[in-house]
């Protein structure tokens, strides 16, 4: 196992020999795997927004240019870059080129503003941001400036500028801090040779929902290749994906449960094609499941509600839709009960924060499962005890706190030892912080 990221808390060996040994583990970069599907998935298309539609091959084909042109403005392997972008193409393009370039993405909502965005570039010493020029009517570049001015990391700036406005830099100009601005279009390069990345190695970071540490310092969860390739693929198989799959990307890309759950990552890894919506808007939202077919998508409880609400007004054909899965909060059961009939398709529950676990109800499940427990843990190799105030397991039926450990759930947060001494037993078990209950079937009932 090489070096992880500093900063970093890595699995102990007998962990990684284990979920390697049970094949959870592959030693594929996420970027390599992009190779291989467009290899074996080329013609197929892989994303889809508004009206434009990228295939496998040409999707591969940008990672390869823009990583190029990445790295032709100066960014080295191992460095950081902020990524704040809606749900459009250039997201995918944008993370995979920097992985591809050797470098760090870090995941960052859109509505975060310079008093969160800033501590995560001082955190991860990020050099560099993508992010939209403007969005909502928010300057996002004008943001960046600020926060380059402010400190030494944040050296280049790449907005992704909409179709048609002339860039308010000129290009390639800059600033008095010495800042670099390069528009995003513009990273269009020969592709050169690909670094040979290790799949134990950082593949990006998200951030962590949990409660800021120390003096207001984001949460970030270090996610590996290994890692983050086993949990879509094992979502993915937990929801029988295939390439006949439409996935609607309704919540933001940057999210565990929208890249990962299968989400983005698991749709392409089988071949499916994913929709990107801006936002979870009812209207526009069901308007796409008509028109690209989608059968599955993922949402939280109030946007299903708000669909539920909508439907009969807009009478769209949702008839191509087989799951939804439902997570993020509280599903209240009275909802629950009506997906099902309303859209003709089955409701999946999914439970879990950034850090993990992830349980999941099965398609197939009974209906008093899905609609009375969150389901099963995505991973055989998933530990999980309830316990109670004194950290003793209590017998199945009665509440505690969730602690899980597994091939997918972070050992520590990035550069967060003080953090990490709370959240994390000594034997490894994070404290998700969640009352849970086992039932006697062994599915968990999040409290």
């Amino acid at each position: 196992m090489g070096p992880m990221l500093d900063g970093c808390t890595p699995w102990p060996e007998e962990f990684v020999d284990r979920y390697w040994a049970a094949g959870h583990w592959r030693g594929n970069s996420l970027d390599n795997l992009l190779r291989g599907w467009a290899l074996q998935y080329g013609p197929r298309t892989a994303l889809v927004h508004d009206g434009t539609r990228i295939t496998y091959a040409a999707l591969n084909r940008r990672v390869g240019r823009m990583a190029a042109g990445f790295r032709l403005r100066g960014l080295r392997p191992g460095q950081r870059v902020v990524v704040q972008l809606p749900n459009v193409p250039e997201f995918v393009v944008t993370v995979f080129a920097l992985m591809r370039a050797g470098a760090v993405p870090v995941f960052c909502p859109l509505s975060h503003r310079a008093s969160e965005v800033s501590p995560l570039v001082r955190v991860t010493q990020a050099v560099g941001y993508v992010g939209p020029a403007a969005h909502d009517g928010f300057d996002h570049i004008a943001m960046a400036a600020e926060i380059a001015a402010e400190g030494p990391f944040l050296r280049r700036v790449f907005p992704l500028e909409a179709p048609g406005t002339s860039s308010p830099y000129g290009g390639f100009t800059t600033d008095p801090s010495g800042c670099h601005y390069f528009p995003l279009g513009s990273l269009d390069s020969p592709p050169d040779q690909a670094l040979a990345v290790s799949a134990d190695q950082v593949a990006f970071f998200l951030p962590s929902a949990g409660a800021a540490g120390a003096a207001g310092a984001p949460a970030l969860v270090p996610r590996t290749h290994n890692d983050y390739a086993y949990q879509a693929r094992a979502a993915a198989e937990r929801v029988s994906l295939t390439e006949d799959d439409v996935y609607l990307a309704a919540l933001p890309a940057e999210s565990n449960f929208a890249f990962g759950c299968p989400g983005i990552i698991g749709t392409l890894s089988v071949g499916g094609t994913v929709v990107l919506a801006e936002s979870a808007d009812p209207a526009a939202c069901l308007a796409a499941v008509e028109r690209e077919g989608v059968t599955l998508t993922s949402l939280l409880p109030d946007d299903a509600r708000r669909w539920l609400d909508v439907l009969p007004t807009v009478r769209a054909d949702v008839s191509s839709l087989r799951l939804v899965q439902v997570g993020g909060a509280p599903l209240a059961r009275a909802t629950a009960e009506r997906i099902g009939p309303a859209l003709g398709c089955r409701l999946q529950r999914v439970s879990g924060t950034t850090e993990g676990p992830l349980t999941l109800t099965g398609p197939g499940d009974p209906q008093e499962r899905v609609l009375g427990t969150q389901g099963r843990p995505l991973s055989p190799d998933d530990e999980i005890r309830i316990v109670d105030a004194d950290g003793k397991d209590v017998p199945d039926g009665e509440p505690g706190e969730l602690l899980a450990r597994g091939p997918y759930i972070p050992r520590g947060h990035y550069k967060a030892p003080e953090r990490d001494a709370r959240a994390f037993t000594a034997d490894g078990y994070l404290r998700t912080g969640r009352l849970a209950r086992r039932t006697a079937d062994g599915d968990l009932v999040v409290t």
